[in-house]
């Protein structure tokens, strides 16, 4: 049905490029809004305590590129088909790369470095802010997400502290979708109707919410958050010392350092504004709230 609401709207997801943008242009532009001027590195956990404990399993990794879907390629220009047609052959050396990174808390530098492909919002752009930045990051870094996020925060998400509540955010956690949301909804409403004349709706949309996310709170609630010590660590070295350059028309940018942000087109990053946006609740009794993410996949 979606597919057929752009067809009869004359909307396309492909947008053609205009003139009068660079990628040099667009990537100051979204690094500056990527950066945090109060910025201070997050602290790592030194109650690490190191063991042979080897939390990604071979068959798991051999399952996860097998199925890799057609998906567009990082820096470190390791495709997707590459990675999917050599499984059998690269499951066991990828399995210790996994292991090892989690293990020691590290990245690899190639997988924190991101090309954005500036996606026009509008059918006639007129400034920078209607490009949408959409990082392309490493297909490896990606799939070592995935296995992080189901392995270990969706777990914590389900057994999360008091002040921290995930039961009305929809889409990114273990259970929910958008469609679940719009389902809450109009079940709220027509619950509300029997007893009330009327019920009052306010939507609120948080303009570049991924993009602005400040790390230092961000890692305060998933401190909360029942989560290894080897894995927060992974974590914070995950958003440390990232850059990204632009691609636009043929061109690429520099790249620029950034500070804040959540990373659009990683896998971290959806759970980990999920998580941002946890403390995010009514004040006034009777109230109710319905939180939901889009992101748009590379």
């Amino acid at each position: 049905m979606w597919t057929a609401v752009p067809q009869i709207t004359g909307r396309h997801h492909d947008i053609p490029t205009a003139d009068g943008f660079t990628a040099e242009a667009l990537n100051r532009h979204y690094a500056g809004i990527s950066s945090d001027q109060n910025y201070w590195p997050p602290q790592k956990r030194h109650t690490v305590a190191l063991s042979h404990y080897e939390p990604v399993y071979e068959w798991q990794v051999l399952s996860v590129l097998d199925k890799l879907p057609a998906t567009a390629t990082g820096l470190d220009q390791l495709p997707a088909w590459f990675l999917c047609t050599g499984a059998l052959f690269f499951y066991r050396p990828i399995t210790r790369l996994f292991n090892a990174s989690i293990a020691t808390s590290t990245i690899p530098h190639q997988w924190k470095l991101a090309k954005i492909r500036p996606v026009a919002k509008t059918t006639n752009p007129l400034q920078n802010s209607d490009y949408r930045p959409i990082s392309v990051t490493s297909v490896l870094s990606r799939t070592l997400e995935r296995i992080v996020v189901r392995k270990f925060m969706y777990p914590a998400i389900l057994k999360p502290q008091q002040s921290l509540d995930f039961s009305c955010q929809y889409a990114f956690r273990p259970t929910g979708s958008t469609t679940s949301a719009l389902i809450a909804i109009f079940h709220s409403v027509t619950d509300l109707l029997s007893s009330n004349p009327y019920v009052g709706i306010i939507a609120l949309d948080f303009s570049k919410a991924f993009d602005t996310v400040r790390h230092s709170e961000l890692f305060r609630k998933l401190a909360m958050l029942d989560i290894p010590d080897e894995v927060f660590n992974w974590t914070v070295d995950f958003f440390s010392g990232r850059s990204h350059c632009t691609s636009y028309r043929g061109e690429t940018s520099e790249l620029l350092d950034i500070s804040a942000s959540i990373i659009r087109g990683s896998a971290v990053g959806p759970v980990s504004y999920v998580i941002n946006a946890a403390d995010l609740t009514t004040v006034i009794d009777g109230n109710q709230m319905h939180k939901y993410t889009l992101t748009i996949r590379t």
